[in-house]
This record gives structure tokens, sequence and C-alpha cells, in this order.
């Protein structure tokens, strides 16, 4: 398959792993599923808690689709096409089940969004991070709040202002976004297992209202997230970003 959104459910922790063959990146129809995913896992009785992870050690999410972005030709699609990145965080927030992060592989633009939507982040030392977007003639405007939550302005700065340069893993854990950093896989796929099984041993009730406490300050992201999405649906038309994500593609 190119691509997939699955889950597995096992002991009531539910794994949620994505895929695609251009090294994990989102395109607008993926982003849906993922979102609607979320959503039903939080619903589902039997799951106590989600572990977000993506299929391949080299990349982890690469962000938005190239290859969609290049065929938005109006704003209104822009628009929609960001709201996913929107709407699938916003999912994630909303979510009353711990989301924990298994992070392997370069996390570019939109994935890191998705890192900071986890209420908890394990990762590999591979796993450096890069906002990329302003490079292309945009910004991670759908994804800061996200991001601010966890690192804070600053450090969010220093990264949409070096678009071009990787940041460690050992960067992003002192920065907020990652908890823990291992430099081998299977210690990394142990430690996930263990917490979550931790995690999963306790009150769902006392979890779901403490991820509320925890989230208490993102209520406005649902009106803030979406005017984003309308900024970057039309900054994507301009000329300059064009004519940079072709050079990219061509690369």
């Amino acid at each position: 398959m190119d691509s997939y959104v699955s889950t597995q459910i096992k002991n009531g922790i539910a794994t949620l792993e994505f895929f695609h063959e251009k090294s994990n990146s989102f395109p607008f129809s993926q982003l849906k599923k993922l979102k609607k995913t979320l959503e039903e896992l939080g619903d589902e009785d039997d799951v106590r808690l989600i572990i977000l992870k993506s299929k391949g050690e080299r990349v982890f999410c690469a962000g938005a689709s190239f290859d969609e972005l290049l065929t938005i030709d109006n704003a209104e699609a822009g628009e929609a096409f960001f709201s996913g990145f929107a709407e699938a965080i916003i999912a994630m927030k909303d979510c009353p089940k711990f989301i924990i992060g298994h992070v392997e592989g370069k996390v570019v633009g939109g994935g890191v969004g998705l890192v900071a939507g986890c209420d908890y982040a394990l990762a590999h030392e591979n796993a450096s991070i890069r906002l990329s977007e302003l490079s292309i003639g945009i910004g991670p405007f759908v994804i800061e709040p996200a991001i601010s939550r966890k690192i804070g302005i600053n450090a969010f700065s220093e990264l949409t202002l070096n678009p071009k340069d990787w940041m460690s893993a050992s960067w992003a854990k002192e920065k907020g976004l990652y908890n823990r950093v291992f430099s081998a896989s299977s210690d990394l796929e142990k430690s996930c297992a263990e917490f979550a099984e931790q995690l999963s041993a306790y009150s769902p009730e006392a979890m779901r209202n403490l991820k509320s406490i925890l989230w208490e300050n993102a209520k406005d992201w649902d009106k803030i997230m979406p005017q984003r999405a309308k900024m970057s649906g039309q900054l994507v038309l301009s000329d300059f970003t064009k004519e940079t994500l072709k050079k990219f593609k061509n690369a």
C-alpha cells in the first residue's frame, strides 16, 4: 500500500500508525482519516490510551504533501487543505484519552505539529526537527499554537526563522517537545510499551479529567486554527511558493 492510517487495539492500548510512501507526508484525504480515527478511538470504551507512530525509521512525518500543494489553484482549496492539519490537531486536543507519541526519524513542518499535539512524546535520537514553511513562502501558522504550547514562543521563533536548519532531538527534549530520547530503536519501543501499559492501569476518569486540565489554555484553537488555515491557503497560491515547491519536487 502507498498510504494508510491503521489501528491495532490490545489490552486497552490503541496503536495508531500512519504511512505514506513519500516520507510519511500527508495528503488531505489522509489527514481526514487521521482525524476520524482519533475521534473514533476517543469514543471507544475499550480504548484507555493511544500510541501515535508512523511506519519506518528514517522519517516520522514530512508534513504536508508537496504533490497536493502544487495542485491547489484557489484560496478555498488551500484553506480546506490546511484545515486538515488544524482539524487533526484539534482532534488530538479534544480526544479524552492520552496520546503518546512514538517518534522515530526526522520530523518536518506539520509533523512537528502532530508531535506537539501528543500528551507525551518518546523519541529516537534521530528524530531531529525542522519547520521549513518559511523557506517555501508560507509559514507554520496552523500548527503554531500546538508547538508554542509545548516549547514556548522563543523556541518556536528559533525554529521558524531558521527553516533550513535541523534541530536535534536533544534540543527538542530540552525545549519540551520530547519527554524522553533514546539511542536505540529497541529501547524506544520497549519504553513506549511499558509507559503505555503503566498509564493504562490508571483510572480512565482521572486521566480524562487530567487531560482536560492540561489542555485548558487551548480552548480558543477552534477559532484560531481555521483563521490560520485561511492565511496559509492564500499564500500557497503565490508564484514564489509554486516555483519553490516545483524546485523541491524536481530536486
